[in-house]
């Protein structure tokens, strides 16, 4: 067994002004295992940013560009997340919810992000590549 000792006691981690943390069973519980990876940067992100609620207002082109990811990389990690009961989002605001008592397994992502299509970034280059297709056809 490994004897944990502080290495370094001039540089100890405190909480100051934000307050960010993971529970241990994120990845004790196979919730780490059972994500992307734009899922696990997109989770660690709003982590990171979210108030002691879990709150936070990025708006996507923010978060894309932090975390140089595309608008439909974005959607699909978002969608991903918010299936598998991690977050919440009401097109404003984000909540990191509390984990749930087990990891969820989401559908295909391809069927969930149709499945949750308002007017979104993506919505643009899927009628811009259709509209191409068509004009080809012409």
């Amino acid at each position: 067994m490994i004897k944990k000792k502080i290495l370094n006691s001039n540089r100890l981690r405190r909480i100051d002004a934000g307050f960010s943390f993971i529970p241990h069973r994120f990845l004790t519980d196979g919730f780490l295992a059972s994500l992307s990876q734009k899922e696990i940067l997109l989770y660690l992100f709003l982590v990171l940013v979210s108030d002691r609620h879990g709150l936070s207002f990025y708006s996507y082109d923010s978060i894309c560009s932090l975390l140089e990811i595309s608008a439909d990389e974005y959607i699909e990690a978002r969608e991903g997340l918010i299936t598998k009961e991690l977050i919440a989002f009401d097109d404003t605001i984000f909540q990191v919810l509390d984990l749930p008592s087990k990891p969820l397994q989401a559908s295909t992502p391809r069927a969930v992000l149709s499945s949750h299509r308002g007017h979104r970034p993506s919505d643009i280059s899927t009628l811009i590549r259709q509209s191409l297709q068509e004009a080809n056809y012409d």
